[in-house]
């Protein structure tokens, strides 16, 4: 069973040759560029590339040493962009350590020792304070309230620094043969790798509403001013169904998963409730899976940071094939409980190693332990790709990353070495 085949049986709730595996498919699933650099310098590589392809959450693209050591089964598309050397330049990271940039994106260092990035115009879009590791947003287009309407939506849009400072391939997606290229390029990945495909292409809704208006905003204004919400949410909606046109267009037959993202949820529960998401987002959403199903042979990937358990059902029921990250550390997300009342409905991406106390925080021991549990709980089934809860970060240890991918893999028939 080749690696696309492999992904694509579980996704249809079939078990594997072995547990299906993602490394830096999205940039939720992904590594950050320090955490890549003191893995790198743990398993003795001196060659290749840190390059930091998501400049806002700082993670690096994987190299192809990486995907093949850890048996990684999916790839995202938008690596098949800036690969030639002056597409980079060198950067120093907070701890010191070396890493990439793409020539696009020069931000500015500040004398108290922050980082800040700005539009051409000037506007300050994100910042980056001393020591950390994550350029946070600045620049709320909609923070004094809405307009009258929204003719000028995109360029709104354009000023949120998850749009500015987007990661590949839409970084490239001002170009005017971009189009082409993403299909071009798609091609000769399908046509030089086995493993599956992933395009990843947000339309996100609840989170633009944050983005714009700030989050505090946004949720009094789901209350106070769902009239205003609805009409931002509709004009949000016939963007995004332009560009999964495009997408679907250029890439529907090529990639195996279209990811959106909208996080949904906080630790102790959803951000609204289910009455409130089913009035203003569940039919939104429904759109765009829709959309997808009738117009690709893509399925369709959410992800949705924190406890979305009361949402599950709504998402089932209209299309969602994929969640991820599966974050166990919410209320009501415990990964048997999830499995029990789920599993034969939808893929679980993710909630392979807790990435707040566990991968972090634990020995390596602790760390095989408990990725064997939640494998042992996941995987049945299928319905299961093995991932960490959301991105690994900074502080996580480069050997509990190893162990974390070797207790995956010696479930299986193949085995990690760094040796």
């Amino acid at each position: 069973m080749n690696a696309r085949e492999r992904i694509l049986k579980s996704i249809a709730h079939e078990e594997p040759d072995r547990v299906p595996i993602d490394l830096g498919s999205t940039p939720s699933s992904g590594i950050s560029a320090i955490a890549y650099n003191n893995l790198k310098k743990y398993a003795g590589i001196l060659h290749g590339h840190t390059r930091i392809y998501d400049v806002v959450q700082q993670l690096a693209e994987p190299e192809e040493w990486i995907l093949d050591r850890f048996g990684v089964d999916v790839l995202d598309i938008g690596r098949t962009f800036n690969i030639r050397k002056d597409d980079w330049y060198e950067t120093s990271l907070a701890d010191g350590s070396l890493a990439e940039y793409p020539t696009w994106f020069r931000p500015k260092p500040q004398a108290d020792g922050q980082w800040e990035a700005f539009a051409p115009n000037g506007t300050r879009l994100a910042v980056m304070p001393k020591g950390a590791t994550f350029f946070d947003q600045t620049c709320f287009p909609y923070l004094d309230g809405y307009p009258d309407d929204f003719r000028n939506l995109p360029d709104a849009m354009a000023k949120v620094h998850w749009a500015a400072l987007a990661h590949s391939p839409w970084d490239r997606a001002g170009e005017p043969d971009f189009w082409d290229r993403l299909r071009e390029n798609a091609l000769s990945l399908r046509q030089n790798s086995d493993r599956a495909l992933m395009i990843v292409c947000g339309c996100n809704l609840f989170e633009w509403g944050t983005f714009l208006r700030r989050l505090d905003n946004f949720l009094m204004d789901l209350v106070t001013q769902p009239t205003k919400v609805e009409a931002l949410l509709d004009a949000l909606l016939e963007i995004h169904l332009s560009t999964l046109a495009n997408v679907c267009k250029a890439v529907g037959d090529v990639a195996d998963i279209i990811r959106f993202g909208d996080d949904l949820g906080m630790n102790g529960g959803p951000f609204m409730s289910p009455t409130t998401y089913r009035q203003l987002f569940k039919p939104r959403h429904a759109q765009l899976y829709k959309y997808v199903k009738q117009h690709s042979q893509m399925h369709t990937f959410l992800h949705s940071c924190g406890s979305i358990y009361d949402y599950l059902p709504d998402l089932i029921e209209i299309g969602l094939e994929i969640i991820n990250p599966v974050q166990s550390s919410c209320r009501n997300m415990e990964p048997q409980r999830l499995k029990t009342e789920f599993g034969a409905d939808i893929t679980f991406w993710g909630g392979g190693c807790d990435t707040r106390t566990v991968i972090n925080r634990g020995s390596p021991a602790d760390v095989r332990d408990h990725v064997k549990q939640r494998v042992d709980i996941l995987a049945p089934g299928g319905g299961f790709v093995f991932c960490t809860e959301h991105n690994i970060l900074p502080d996580v240890p480069p050997e509990n990353i190893l162990a974390a991918f070797e207790a995956v893999q010696s479930l299986g028939k193949a085995s990690v070495s760094l040796a």
